[in-house]
């Protein structure tokens, strides 16, 4: 089930909404249960099997934090248990995830034919894995204790505004939440709020952008040119950022109507004057995620310069790999490494005394070109459009085709680019502060338009459901 359906908007949500909030405020726990319930169901929606491997994580984190903690207040280290336990997660992770990539690896690589059956991936089972692995690995630090109950734990883990797409939430940031937490007609307005501007931005424009890449993508070689290529990019750039930042609106907003308090997750990533700057704004609960359990405990940059290359070559392999079972994936992670490494030691200081331009220049064509590592089929189909990107192979500079595009597309392209920036937030703000009922209008047009487009089209896909 997707945020941006009509049964969920239209049927779940309300039904949810309005049994919780038929709970009086004291009573928690009741609320608690409804969410639980409320969130098994719609982790169910698609794969009913896989709700017993939902459940299994929940128990298994459960005791094993548990059992940690008992062998840590007991004298011993715990550290057996942890290393069990994080095995058992990332065998399941891998199970299920990188099964079809290892068989295709090893077919490829020693020229058999092994047959396999390729396993459908249970959803959110990246994000909810690294949650519980966190968890785990905060009550073996004592950076928190082990939840009592089961049931609040299986709330966390499974919470349906965050389980498919993040943010990546740690236990210590909702662990008081779980507790106790304020549901107010001021907050729940915020998030019915940021609820729908994700929405707009999921349905009306990545949804937009998708179909135009698409299109181009699907052009023969013969019809295809130099622009062309760059607009299919600029395309997908611009619908992957609408498209995972519009869930995560949505799940900070669906969070704030039941009371929770998220991270944010994006920060205007398509205003960054540096690499390092867009992985400062960008999914900043995985790159939080990543620092904070394998860059530092590697050693981060305390140590020698060989030394914090590799730490950041095995970082930044294992986020390629977290976003896909393919080479491509692993190759787009290798490159921002690469990138990160001659920032830091080549042309950081050089980057920094470049006029702002410049500097926004050169680190969105980096982007633009990472994009296309991260949406190509394979490896292969990557370096074939960013050589006719530049040239190669590319029957033509601009073509018809292309000032076809340009003259139908460069308009919501601009609109585009300027709706990634924060200005137009800047400017809702204002107005909604200056004429409250205008910036009511402004919301629900958002949800009738956005409605209208999930009737009357068909094209609604979400890029970030695989993960």
């Amino acid at each position: 089930m997707l945020f941006s359906s009509i049964i969920f908007l239209f049927y779940f949500l309300p039904i949810v909404l309005g049994v919780y909030f038929a709970i009086p405020k004291r009573c928690l726990r009741a609320r608690n249960m409804v969410l639980l319930i409320a969130s098994l169901f719609f982790y169910s929606w698609g794969e009913p099997v896989y709700l017993f491997l939902m459940v299994y994580s929940i128990f298994f984190n459960y005791f094993m934090a548990i059992q940690i903690y008992n062998e840590q207040h007991r004298g011993g280290s715990g550290k057996c248990n942890l290393v069990f336990t994080l095995i058992v997660n990332l065998f399941i992770l891998g199970f299920f995830k990188y099964y079809g990539f290892v068989m295709d690896t090893i077919n490829g690589v020693f020229g058999l034919h092994i047959k396999y059956t390729a396993l459908s991936l249970p959803i959110g089972i990246s994000f909810y894995t690294f949650q519980a692995m966190s968890y785990i690995l905060d009550v073996y630090k004592r950076t928190v204790r082990p939840q009592p109950n089961p049931l609040k734990f299986g709330l966390y883990l499974s919470l349906f505004p965050q389980l498919i797409a993040g943010p990546i939430v740690k236990y210590r940031d909702v662990a008081e939440q779980l507790q106790y937490r304020e549901t107010t007609k001021e907050k729940f307005g915020q998030g019915a709020i940021r609820f729908m501007f994700g929405l707009g931005k999921k349905v009306m424009l990545a949804n937009y952008f998708g179909s135009l890449n698409t299109a181009i993508t699907s052009l023969p070689d013969s019809k295809s040119a130099v622009i062309t290529a760059w607009i299919g990019a600029i395309a997908y750039t611009l619908q992957i950022y609408f498209d995972f930042s519009g869930y995560s609106d949505m799940a900070i907003g669906l969070g704030k109507m039941f009371g929770f308090d998220f991270l944010e997750n994006f920060n205007y990533p398509y205003i960054s004057k540096s690499v390092t700057d867009f992985w400062r704004r960008w999914h900043m609960s995985l790159s939080g995620w990543f620092r904070e359990y394998v860059y530092i405990p590697l050693g981060g940059n305390r140590v020698t310069v060989p030394r914090h290359i590799l730490n950041l070559m095995i970082v930044w392999g294992l986020t390629g790999l977290w976003h896909g079972a393919a080479w491509n994936f692993v190759f787009w992670g290798l490159y921002y490494g690469v990138l990160l490494v001659i920032e830091k030691y080549l042309i950081g200081k050089y980057i920094a005394k470049a006029p702002a331009w410049v500097q926004h220049v050169y680190a969105m064509v980096i982007v633009i070109i990472g994009w296309v590592f991260f949406s190509s089929a394979t490896l292969g189909k990557a370096w074939d459009t960013i050589g006719m990107m530049f040239g190669i192979g590319a029957p033509a500079f601009i073509n018809t085709h292309t000032l076809y595009l340009l003259r139908t597309n460069i308009l919501l392209l601009i609109g585009g680019s300027l709706m990634s920036s924060p200005k137009p937030m800047e400017k809702f703000r204002k107005l909604e502060a200056r004429f409250p009922v205008l910036g009511l209008i402004c919301i629900f047009s958002i949800l009738i338009l956005s409605t209208a487009c999930l009737i009357y089209s068909s094209y609604n896909p979400f890029l970030y459901f695989r993960f």
